[in-house]
């Protein structure tokens, strides 16, 4: 399945099943519901809340490379594409609509 995010501020963004599942819940949004809206009331908390997850996610990694060096072993490598390269078009879509007073929907 796919993710479809639309706004008529934004070009359309395409998101994998998993990925956009990850996003929504980063914004606290409801998954298990497959329509929903993102009022741009709303978008400066979403966008701040994808932020924060990013930093989370790279503090959570340099900690267990430094603890793994410390330990002499070698992590796995990392998913190459991160949450900041997944999120990062998602942010861009949430400022612009939010600027052009404009909801993002999906699943419509």
């Amino acid at each position: 399945m796919l993710y479809k995010f639309k706004s008529p501020a934004a070009a359309d963004l395409i998101m994998l099943e998993p990925h956009g599942r990850r996003v929504l819940q980063i914004i606290g949004k409801p998954v298990d519901v497959k329509q929903g809206i993102l009022q741009p009331v709303d978008m400066p908390v979403a966008a701040a809340a994808l932020e924060a997850a990013i930093v989370h996610e790279e503090a959570q990694r340099k900690a267990a490379e430094a603890e793994a060096a410390a330990r002499g072993e070698e992590l796995p490598p990392q998913e190459s594409i991160s949450l900041r390269q997944r999120a990062a078009p998602f942010i861009e879509m949430l400022r612009r609509c939010e600027k052009a007073d404009k909801a993002i929907v999906w699943g419509v």
